[in-house]
């Protein structure tokens, strides 16, 4: 198999400009290049990555972490991280973290070591600190779906303090004053945010809150089915409930029809993320907008802003939530 160095040596020039025409670099005269094109055809040479780095010193490749790879929240997210890179001529590596501290910091550790021009993170286990001495190092870090203070030119986030009470605030519209609550776990940033906005809702309305009608769930199915149970078996009065993820308030659903529950007419049920099967629910779900395929697309823009130079790219950083109404809830009796 032929090499870079032998593509050099016929074609009578430097390493580096055989490494600026596979960049495409401009500053190689027609002439140049043709020359070592010629060369390459005549050894049957294909550039490997390694060689497409030598001049640039890029390996048009960018690392990203998610916490899971199953589900809609993250599929949307790495499909908006992956198309607008793809679309620019960079690739991704993906890994993850499962939302446990020690598996976090290898995936991130695992990433620099394959030589990614940059890194797009969606982590939940490791400390503000950690990621603040992490981004002090060589390759740069961007954060999705998390805001840190001393890092906050390099975060797109979502303000889900906003989501929590839009969620909260569109029951109260309807005339619910018994509200559970079913929270993701709140060692998760947007979890306890969510929850948050949830109590500011009811403070704003006069309606106390009741820690009896908040149940810690998973941000899975069963986290949702669990929380529904839990109300139910301690005999509780609610007339609704709000889910921090869609995926609960599916599983919540579910437990409420296997349980003789009429829906939205016994219980009204509102969820969050406004993930893509939020729509084909029975009945369709009420939720809140988390654009994470556009805060993905917005995590690449700014790479390929930072890193790839690019100029005509505008940058959002801070998300807002909206009220997606649906069917899943009606007026309070």
């Amino acid at each position: 198999m032929a090499t870079i160095y032998e593509v050099s040596k016929l074609a009578g020039v430097s390493l580096a400009t055989v490494s600026r025409v596979m960049n495409n670099n401009a500053r190689v005269s027609d002439k140049t290049k043709q020359k070592v094109l010629d060369a390459m055809n005549e050894l049957g040479y294909r550039p490997n990555a390694n060689a497409r780095s030598l001049a640039s010193n890029r390996s048009d490749s960018v690392g990203i972490m998610v916490s899971e790879l199953h589900g809609p929240f993250f599929g949307q997210m790495m499909a908006g991280i992956e198309s607008e890179l793809r679309a620019a001529g960079k690739h991704v590596i993906f890994t993850t973290g499962h939302s446990e501290e020690d598996r976090e910091k290898d995936g991130i550790e695992f990433l620099m070591g394959r030589n990614c021009d940059a890194i797009i993170i969606h982590v939940e286990a490791v400390t503000d600190d950690y990621l603040v001495e992490v981004s002090q190092g060589n390759t740069p870090i961007y954060l999705l779906s998390r805001y840190v203070e001393q890092l906050k030119d390099k975060c797109i986030s979502l303000d889900n303090e906003v989501g929590g009470y839009l969620a909260t605030k569109a029951l109260i519209d309807h005339g619910h004053n018994n509200i559970a609550y079913i929270a993701g776990p709140q060692f998760k940033a947007d979890a306890s945010n969510r929850l948050l906005g949830h109590k500011r809702a009811l403070q704003e309305h006069g309606i106390e809150f009741n820690s009896d009608l908040l149940f810690i769930g998973d941000f899975k199915e069963t986290g949702g089915s669990e929380g529904l149970k839990h109300f139910i078996d301690n005999q509780l009065s609610f007339s609704a409930v709000v889910c921090a993820n869609d995926e609960m308030a599916s599983g919540a659903m579910k437990y409420a029809r296997e349980h003789g529950y009429t829906l939205p007419n016994d219980l009204s049920v509102i969820g969050f993320d406004n993930v893509i099967f939020a729509n084909y629910l029975y009945p369709t779900l009420t939720t809140i907008d988390n654009p994470v395929e556009k805060m993905g697309r917005m995590a690449a823009k700014m790479v390929l802003t930072d890193i790839y130079k690019r100029k005509d790219l505008s940058i959002e950083r801070v998300f807002e939530p909206s009220l997606i109404l649906r069917n899943s809830i009606v007026e309070s009796k």
